[in-house]
C-alpha cells in the first residue's frame, strides 16, 4: 500500500505541476498578444493618405486622356491654319501668362503646359479618389460612372465660372478661357477626365494583407 499510495502522490505531484505550466503558457500567450501588435493587413476605418496617394497617380491616367481629347477637340473646333493640335493647351496657357500664351509656337512652352495640365489632372485624382472611395466604395460600375459625371461637371462650373470667370480678368486682363473654349468642349473634357476615374478606380482600392493562416 505504501507503494502504491507513493505512486498516486506523484501522479498528483505531475498533474498539478502540469495545471501549473498551462496556467503559464495561457499568462505568456496572453502578455504576447497584449504587446505585439496586429498584422499589418488588419486597418480599422477609413484610410485616407492611401487614397489620396492612390488618387494622386490615377489622375495622370485621367489627364493623359482628357489631353488627349482636348488635341481632338482643337482639330474639331478650330480652323485649318487658326491653331493646331495643342490649341486649347495654348488657351490654359493664358492663366499664368496671359495674352501672350496665345502668341506662342508650339515648342518648350506648350509643352511645359502640358506638364501643368496631367501635374493639375493628379491634384484632381485625389478629390475624386476620395470622393468614390469614401461615398461609393461598393458602388456598381454604372452608379461609379454617373456619380464621377456629376462631379466632373460641378468641377467644370466652379472652374470656369465660380474662379476662372472673374479671376482671369482680374489677374490678367482678359477672360481668354471661358471665352474662347466651348462650352461644351469644356465639359467634355472633363467628363473624359472623370470617366476614366471611374474606370481605373479600383486599381487604388486597398487590399489588406493576409498572411497564409488567416486565408485557410
Amino acid at each position: 500500500m505504501s507503494g502504491e499510495g507513493a505512486e498516486n502522490a506523484e501522479c498528483a505531484r505531475k498533474r498539478r505541476e502540469l495545471a501549473e505550466l498551462k496556467r503559464r503558457v495561457e499568462a505568456l500567450e496572453a502578455e504576447l498578444s497584449a504587446t505585439v501588435p496586429p498584422p499589418s493587413g488588419r486597418f480599422g476605418g477609413y484610410y485616407t493618405a492611401y487614397y489620396a496617394t492612390t488618387g494622386f497617380l490615377l489622375g495622370m491616367f485621367g489627364a493623359l486622356t482628357s489631353l488627349l481629347f482636348n488635341v481632338v477637340g482643337s482639330l474639331l473646333f478650330f480652323q485649318e491654319g487658326d491653331g493646331h493640335p495643342l490649341k486649347l493647351i495654348q488657351v490654359y496657357l493664358t492663366f499664368p501668362l496671359g495674352r501672350q500664351a496665345l502668341e506662342m509656337e508650339s515648342g518648350l512652352a506648350l509643352a511645359v503646359g502640358c506638364c501643368l495640365y496631367v501635374a493639375t489632372g493628379m491634384l484632381l485624382g485625389m478629390l475624386f479618389q476620395l470622393f468614390l472611395t469614401r461615398y461609393m466604395p461598393d458602388a456598381s460600375f454604372v452608379r461609379r460612372l454617373a456619380a464621377a459625371s456629376c462631379l466632373s461637371l460641378l468641377v467644370w462650373i466652379v472652374n470656369f465660372y465660380g474662379i476662372l470667370f472673374w479671376l482671369q480678368p482680374l489677374l490678367f486682363g482678359g477672360r481668354w478661357i471661358v471665352d474662347l473654349i466651348p462650352p461644351w468642349v469644356a465639359a467634355a473634357t472633363h467628363l473624359i477626365f472623370g470617366w476614366t476615374m471611374a474606370a481605373v478606380y479600383p486599381w487604388g482600392l486597398y487590399v489588406p494583407y493576409r498572411t497564409a493562416s488567416e486565408q485557410e
